[in-house]
């Protein structure tokens, strides 16, 4: 046994984050955390990575007691942590960052062809052919991923945590990280993996510990939960089903594109009804975050028109589309959705201010009503108006930037990658939302990469290949993750 926490609790202002956390972790083990955003992983994770210092309970490391009080402290002992955020230097090159902070020292410089030499046969062992004189920022992030493990090893880690580690993954990507872990594993390394995506705990975990409330609720063996059992065990209380799709007569068309083009996708035409929810599918770098952003007026176009309720608009921004009833939730929510350093009741009324304001001046009363109302309606957590948005979790975060979309009365929202990184509660709560949102008449387009889902929420699935639309699939509740994969490949 690597590595025995019991009994952990760790309490900050106002916050019980963890109230009897426990995690163990053989030699040779992949060990799944999960559980609900806020249920206590991250904060579990940092008292043993000597982020947070416990208030109480013990932590055991190869039979000996130990208190990490800083990072710094954790990783000398032999705990390496990869965190969705990577901490990679993009502007170094990649012996650089494996490096960074023990670099080997030769006559009083740092030695460059010994950090070369190493990095080549760390990187050989994963399995991976990079030239450690690359930066960073020209590797792509499943090789961005490699890299930091490969930074694992040059401190002879004995345990890896990887949280959400596939979130920004392709499907063979993901199956290429698989390759590796176990790899790692067989040389008896520890990995404790953090994840939403239940389909992969269960593919590759060999236990799972499952957190709800601060609490550690149990831990099993893979093979003894199915996804139903563990969702149950995550949310406290079964799910009738996991994609609620509710089937609604579509009205009319709301959104027509028309061999829309820019330099990355060609000749995009699709349309959209009121009450359909419309799923568009393919690999990575396939178009549809690109389609979605030219719909949107965020990305210039060269050629193609956009039709709103049968006619032609001019969306060449996004304050165009916005005015021509079209939003979109972007797929990376803190980069491109939200300003994290500002609070949550500021993020929601960015595009609504101008509705609000007499002579200049914004009518505080009205944008608290409509603030208080919208988060009553969809439920959002937080502890008040000036939260900072960084603070709520993913699915809160998601919830606000929705919530800030029907303020301005859009009627065709664009969902891209609406349950990444978010809980499989959240996750329940979004499709309830898209749900309510197709019932209000409104036209849904929702960009996955998730096939589970595109075929548990939609009526159509469009799938793109290439920057090119490859095929529709119009009887979805007969069709397979297959037959999509055939389109998109």
């Amino acid at each position: 046994m690597l590595l025995n926490m019991s009994g952990i609790r760790k309490a900050f202002p106002g916050v019980l984050a963890v109230d009897g956390g426990s995690l163990e972790l053989a030699a040779g083990e992949i060990h799944a955390l999960v559980g609900e955003n806020g249920a206590g992983k991250s904060t579990l994770i940092k008292v043993l990575s000597g982020v947070h210092e416990p208030d109480a309970g013990e932590i055991s490391f190869n039979g000996v007691a130990v208190r990490f009080k800083s990072p710094l402290e954790s990783q000398r002992a032999g705990i390496a942590v990869i965190y969705q955020e990577f901490t990679l230097v993009p502007a170094l090159p990649v012996h650089a960052n494996l490096f960074l902070g023990h670099e080997p020292i030769r006559r009083g410089m740092i030695d460059a062809d010994h950090e070369r030499r190493e990095s080549q046969r760390l990187l050989k062992r994963l399995g991976v052919e990079i030239n450690p004189d690359v930066l960073v920022a020209e590797l792509s992030v499943a090789q961005q991923q490699l890299v930091e493990i490969a930074r694992a090893l040059t401190r002879e880690a004995q345990i890896l945590v990887m949280d959400e580690p596939t979130a920004a993954l392709a499907p063979q990507e993901v199956d290429a990280l698989f390759i590796v872990l176990r790899e790692l594993t067989s040389r008896g390394m520890g990995v404790v993996f953090i994840s939403h995506r239940l389909d992969e705990v269960l593919a590759i975990a060999d236990r799972i510990t499952v957190m709800r409330d601060g609490r550690t609720v149990g831990m099993w063996n893979a093979n003894q939960l199915s996804r139903a059992q563990l969702i149950e065990q995550m949310v406290g209380r079964p799910l009738e089903r996991e994609f609620p799709k509710v089937r609604l007569p579509s009205g009319d068309t709301v959104l027509e594109v028309r061999k829309l083009c820019s330099d990355r996708v060609y000749d995009i035409s699709l349309s959209a009804r009121r009450g359909e929810v419309l799923g568009i599918a393919g690999l990575m770098g396939a178009g549809r975050t690109e389609t979605a952003r030219l719909i949107f007026g965020a990305d210039k176009k060269t050629g193609g028109e956009i039709l709103v309720d049968g006619n032609v608009v001019r969306v060449n921004t996004p304050r165009d589309a916005i005015r021509s009833g079209i939003c979109l939730l972007t797929e990376d929510r803190k980069l491109q959705g939200l300003i994290l350093k500002a609070a949550a009741r500021d993020n929601f009324s960015l595009p609504n201010l101008a509705r609000w304001s007499r002579l200049g001046w914004v009518r505080r009363s009205m944008e608290r009503a409509r603030f208080e109302k919208r988060i009553a309606d969809l439920r959002i957590r937080l502890s008040g108006p000036e939260q900072p948005a960084e603070d709520l979790s993913g699915g809160n975060q998601q919830k606000l930037l929705v919530a800030r979309w029907l303020e301005t009365n859009s009627q065709i929202v664009i969902f891209d990658e609406p349950t990444r990184g978010i809980d499989v509660g959240a996750k329940y709560d979004m499709y309830l939302l898209i749900n309510e949102l197709a019932a209000q008449g409104k036209a849904i387009i929702m960009i996955s990469s998730e096939l589970p889902e595109l075929l548990g929420m939609c009526g159509r699935i469009l799938v793109m290949r290439e920057g090119r639309l490859s095929g529709e699939i119009t009887e979805v509740s007969s069709a397979s993750q297959q037959e999509i994969m055939v389109l998109a490949v």
